[in-house]
């Protein structure tokens, strides 16, 4: 078994490592981005007191004084650590409006696990670092408290993520889950460390190992996944304009009637089927702006239009358009390749096609060719 002072300096140059990335190695156009850079120093915030917590660690020989003493040390410098994480990502799905409770919360539970150890340590007149009853019931009541403020900005963060889904849906012509899949991931990730924190204050051994490697791997995919998303500017661009369209949407349903009357929904119906006809449904890489513009209709009347059929948004209803073509090109054209098909129909990848496909139809393209 590897000695776990090994594993303590692996970790103190992991770390290290991680932050340098983040504050030193991302490409120097992420400046001009205000709310990227705001999150890039977050996560900074965070990383940075990683390396210390694992100094500590290695050099005063925590772990081997027991489990009271290696426990105090991880909440101290984990549970801020989490907090600034947590804060870079809901600063990104909110495109930098945080609010003030939202920092609060964090603040507040750090202030409380300090004050609950600072009690238990003076009310039985020990040491800071001494394994007393009282030291380890404070540890489990910072451990919830660590839980409750994990569960929190999981929460949030997750009502986002879902938010963020939905408007890209409304947005774009193709599959931009992999926008956000490390901040979905991440979130999870980030809410599992908190519910294992009070089951490490009652096991020592394999245990506290298995809930440290947690927290850890958490926090490095977290980082290596944000530092490869911010080299990634198209992305950002996306869910930047994704988020721009979805506020200019709401403004305008706000001071247009919500529902379509049957005028508007004629005109808007014959200026569809006359760009189905074109194919302008076929053009890859088409999003709602554009395609507005080609229709010749107020974006507004095609939301609310939208909203009037079984598709609800712009995503699914274009891939609708696209998979009928699709259908008829395997008719008409048994032989022709996944590929060929994906590209005579707009979508941007094979697989994309073949994803959206059985899941439309229950079959992929070749059963469907075959049947």
């Amino acid at each position: 078994m590897i000695p776990v002072e090994h594993m303590q300096f692996a970790g103190i140059v992991l770390t290290s490592v991680l932050t340098m990335m983040l504050a030193f190695m991302l490409p120097q156009w992420q400046s001009s981005s205000k709310v990227f850079s705001r999150s890039r120093w977050l996560m900074t915030a965070g990383t940075v007191l990683l390396p210390i917590q694992f100094l500590l660690q290695y050099t005063l020989h925590f772990r081997q004084m027991g489990v009271t003493q290696a426990v105090m040390v991880n909440l101290l410098f984990f549970i801020p650590a989490a907090w600034f994480i947590s804060l870079a990502v809901m600063n990104l799905l909110r495109q930098g409006r945080i609010m003030k409770r939202d920092w609060a919360v964090g603040a507040v539970t750090y202030m409380l696990v300090v004050a609950a150890l600072l009690i238990a340590a003076i009310s039985e007149n020990q040491p800071l670092l001494s394994d007393t009853p009282e030291m380890r019931t404070a540890e489990f009541v910072s451990a919830v408290l660590y839980l409750i403020m994990q569960a929190y900005y999981s929460g949030l963060n997750t009502l986002e993520l879902k938010r963020i889904r939905r408007t890209l849906e409304g947005y774009y012509d193709q599959d931009k889950g992999e926008i956000f899949n490390w901040m979905r991931n991440s979130v999870s990730l980030l809410g599992l460390s908190g519910l294992m924190a009070p089951i490490a204050i009652f096991w020592s051994g394999g245990w506290l190992l298995v809930y440290s490697l947690t927290l850890f791997i958490t926090i490095f995919y977290c980082v290596i996944s944000f530092y490869s998303y911010g080299v990634d500017h198209a992305r950002q661009k996306e869910l930047s304009d994704a988020e721009e369209s979805a506020e200019e949407t709401g403004l305008n349903e706000m001071s247009d009637s919500a529902n379509i009357n049957e005028e508007e929904r004629t005109r808007v119906e014959r200026a569809i089927e006359r760009w189905v006809q074109e194919g302008g449904h076929l053009k890859n890489g088409i999003n709602m702006a554009q395609a507005v513009r080609e229709i010749g209709v107020p974006r507004y009347q095609l939301t609310q239009w939208l909203k009037t059929t079984e598709w609800e948004l712009f995503n699914p209803w274009l891939a609708h358009l696209r998979l009928e073509e699709a259908k008829k090109l395997l008719e008409e054209h048994p032989d022709w390749s996944n590929d060929t098909i994906a590209e005579r129909c707009g979508f941007n990848s094979r697989s994309y096609f073949q994803t959206v496909f059985k899941k439309s139809t229950g079959l992929s393209p070749s059963e469907f060719s075959k049947r």
